[in-house]
């Protein structure tokens, strides 16, 4: 049989080898791993959590490049293209540079008898892409697990968990216990295992104590304060004085932009960093669908919020946003997330829904997440509600609905945010001045 010719075909013929979409084992990873010769001389940063993982990843890249390093990230899910998985050096790979991985991995299978889930094929294809590039330091961000996640099979230099929340309770336990235990899975011997939820599961000090690993929690290893201008960092050994906040957006941020400068503390003999590194980094960093503002009018939220807690936090950062007279809503989600528990903390400030399909056998339709809808609101509220076949013809139905001075939030699943920016980023122009 022929092997596929183009990125496009690689991922297809990925999709097809395993009858699980999620099959929660690293023993298959590992015996690819070590067959292919895997290894990273440099240091390496796993970043595991709930929330927070991707801005932290960013935040790690963006201070590490301003520092001079050559920086490798695995960053997920894409948004529009699958090459925003691999970055190298602040840019993503081309689909051309990965083929050689894609068919390197798919030789090693076949020689071993195994099959891989999508995720753990095109994990081994980027860790193998990351492990020859010429890099200084590699930042890998964890699935949705930790313990039998295919990143897993990598022994990071330096462990972060982000903050813990109730998702992917059918895979990882029913409670935050049972969770943070799972996200733990990545911590290793003697090393630092950097904590930055300020409220952690007890099960990850548990397995660092355990392990004999190097726990650092925000709150006591490292902390943080700040006023209307600025804000500082403290660690055990060193401060960050008079830094700008992070230009990634969100009431969280902070607690994202601690966690990665105490990494970067614990790892400091290998990989110093500046002061002049912190502050460009955190001022230049960018991570698109977090609580990223699109100018225009009416004006554009986009975040992938999709858990109670992740919403919870956009409800937060939309009701710091200001006045607007009408906030309209796009939203899109898997069945299986809370969505009742998310839209009770959004629903008080949408004055318009807008629904989608998604184009996936586990998401809810536009008809599923209206009655969910219907359901969180008050007696005697009546909000507009309508159903939509895709993001793009939500996004341009709420865009004609909407006045100059209202907003439109795009949220719930990469998705939903995926499909309004895979032609781009909007740009909106109300009806009336276009």
């Amino acid at each position: 049989m022929s092997l596929p010719r183009s990125l496009e075909d690689w991922l297809a013929h990925c999709e097809r080898l395993h009858p699980k979409t999620i099959d929660m084992t690293l023993d298959r990873v590992v015996a690819l791993r070590d067959r292919l010769g895997l290894q990273f001389t440099v240091p390496v940063v796993s970043v595991a959590g709930t929330n927070g993982k991707g801005s932290t990843c960013a935040m790690l890249e963006s201070i590490a490049l301003q520092a001079g390093y050559r920086v490798g990230l695995y960053i997920k899910p894409h948004l529009v293209h699958f090459e925003e998985r691999c970055r190298i050096n602040g840019a993503m790979c081309s689909a051309e540079s990965l083929l050689p991985h894609f068919e390197a991995v798919e030789a090693a299978r076949i020689e071993l008898g195994l099959t891989l889930t999508y995720f753990e094929f095109t994990t081994l294809v980027i860790l193998r892409a990351l492990s020859l590039a010429a890099l200084d330091f590699v930042i890998l961000e964890v699935g949705m697990g930790g313990r039998l996640d295919a990143v897993n099979a990598i022994d990071a230099d330096c462990a972060v968990i982000t903050s813990i929340a109730l998702d992917h309770t059918e895979f990882l336990g029913p409670d935050r216990e049972s969770i943070g235990r799972e996200k733990a899975g990545i911590v290793r011997p003697g090393r630092p295992v950097v904590i930055s939820d300020p409220q952690p599961p007890a099960s990850i000090a548990a397995q660092a104590q355990a392990l004999g690993a190097d726990l650092w929690q925000i709150g006591r290893d490292f902390n943080f304060q700040g006023d209307q201008q600025q804000w500082s960092w403290s660690g055990r050994g060193r401060r960050w004085n008079a830094l700008a906040y992070p230009a990634l957006r969100g009431a969280n941020q902070l607690l994202n932009a601690s966690g990665a400068l105490a990494a970067f503390e614990a790892i400091r003999e290998r990989l110093p960093i500046t002061a002049q590194a912190v502050r460009s980094g955190l001022a230049l960093v960018e991570l698109p669908g977090r609580f990223q503002i699109v100018p225009g009018q009416p004006t554009l939220v986009l975040d992938v919020a999709h858990n109670p807690q992740s919403v919870a936090a956009l409800a937060l950062n939309l009701d710091q946003m200001g006045f607007y007279p009408r906030t309209h809503a796009v939203f899109g989600a898997m069945r299986d997330k809370d969505i009742a528990g998310l839209l009770k903390h959004v629903a008080p400030l949408i004055d318009h829904w807008h629904l989608s399909d998604l184009p996936l056998p586990r998401a809810a339709s536009a008809a599923e997440l209206a009655a969910a809808v219907r359901a969180v609101l008050p007696a005697g509220r009546d909000v507009p509600v309508t159903e939509h076949t895709n993001p793009a013809d939500a996004l341009r139905n709420a865009a004609a609905a909407a006045d100059p001075a209202d907003r439109i939030v795009v949220f719930g699943s990469f998705y939903t945010v995926g499909g309004v920016l895979k032609d781009g980023l909007p740009r909106l122009a109300a009806r009336h001045l276009g």
